[in-house]
């Protein structure tokens, strides 16, 4: 059986899913899921993060950690950690960007957070030499200071749901019409999640919960805030969430998130306040939310894309200018991308970010 008819077959017997339950199949399913069964980055696969674009971006993410680190007094030993590090490319172009900065790789424990067993083989090839270690929770991490990226990590977790109905809700629902997919809803209640989104929609508005965030990101928070460190959480997304962002990618293009299950990538826009709010019931600090572009520009992009660009002409600086603009521009990943700092409350904010 191929995922689709395993999924009928769950429906039958059991009636319809939520959508985080759906998403959940779909990516992590042991024989079927989209990231245990594939590497899917790159021009070969079904889309591109803003690392392996251009060496610039992870060189300025790496940068930006290790002034956070110079910041608090250099820590003699933290874990530089990342979630769902894709090919390792992002932590191979920090670790390459610090090392010239005095003691930072000695001081670093570097672990990764990567559910598929596919790209922890490639990331394992990809930083050969630094003996990074492979957590299979966030509570894994070791009780130090935290110098930790997410890159279009949040995107990926299931997410519910729910659909205005007068005082309530009804929470949409993956069902079947016989021989497909199809979606539905749940009978009307009352969520105490969403009792403050009474506030801002109206009838047929839907909103998004991402369940598993939250205890994620106040895992990061609190260790952050009890032993200092820093985040950068960078995903496409927006302050509040409101209207259905559920989309599959299937060789670099919008698919049906029905049509074939474990076969393209599922994700949603990151709704950034919720997240703001886990970080400050952990007793944590975050920077105001922040384009991509800007922080990136801040970061000194563009100087470095100069630099880059000097020895170059051809195709190669077409590629390079390119780059440049598909990370920076507002009509690219400039805008649609977000950056959330976190960092304690005694400390000065991430460079490139704001209090």
């Amino acid at each position: 059986m191929n995922l689709k008819e395993l999924l009928l077959l769950r429906i039958q017997n059991d009636g319809p899913m939520t959508v985080a339950d759906y998403m959940t199949e779909c990516l992590m399913h042991p024989d079927h899921g989209y990231y245990t069964t594939r590497d899917p980055l790159g021009a070969q696969g079904d889309f591109i993060t803003a690392p392996e674009i251009s060496q610039m971006f992870g060189e300025l993410i790496g940068i930006c950690l290790a002034q956070a680190w110079l910041g608090q007094g250099k820590p003699e030993r933290f874990v530089l950690a990342e979630l769902g590090p894709g090919r390792g490319t992002l932590m191979a172009d920090i670790l390459r960007a610090t090392k010239g900065v005095p003691g930072f790789h000695n001081a670093a424990e570097i672990a990764l957070l990567e559910a598929s067993p596919t790209l922890r083989s490639i990331q394992s090839e990809t930083l050969q030499g630094f003996e990074p270690r492979w957590i299979k929770a966030i509570s894994d991490l070791p009780d130090l200071p935290l110098l930790l990226v997410a890159n279009e990590f949040f995107d990926a977790l299931p997410i519910r749901q729910f659909l205005r109905d007068g005082a309530g809700w009804r929470e949409r629902l993956v069902g079947s019409d016989g021989t497909s997919l199809a979606f539905g809803l749940g009978p009307q209640s009352v969520h105490a999640s969403l009792s403050e989104r009474l506030k801002d929609t109206q009838d047929g508005d839907l909103v998004e919960l991402c369940p598993a965030a939250i205890p994620i990101l106040s895992t990061v928070a609190g260790q952050i805030s009890r032993n200092g460190g820093a985040a950068l959480i960078i995903d496409y997304g927006d302050w509040r969430s409101l209207g259905d962002t559920l989309q599959a990618l299937q060789a670099h293009k919008s698919a049906d998130p029905l049509g074939q299950p474990g076969q393209a990538d599922l994700t949603a826009h990151v709704d950034f306040e919720i997240l703001a709010d886990a970080v400050r019931a952990s007793g944590c600090t975050h920077t105001k939310l922040t384009p991509q572009g800007v922080f990136l520009e801040r970061l000194g992009i563009t100087p470095r894309a100069q630099s880059l660009a000097a020895p170059l002409s051809g195709p190669q600086l077409e590629t390079l200018i390119a780059a440049h603009r598909r990370l920076t521009h507002p009509d690219e990943m400039g805008n649609l991308f977000k950056v959330l700092g976190l960092y304690p409350q005694n400390a000065a904010p991430p460079p490139g970010l704001e209090a």
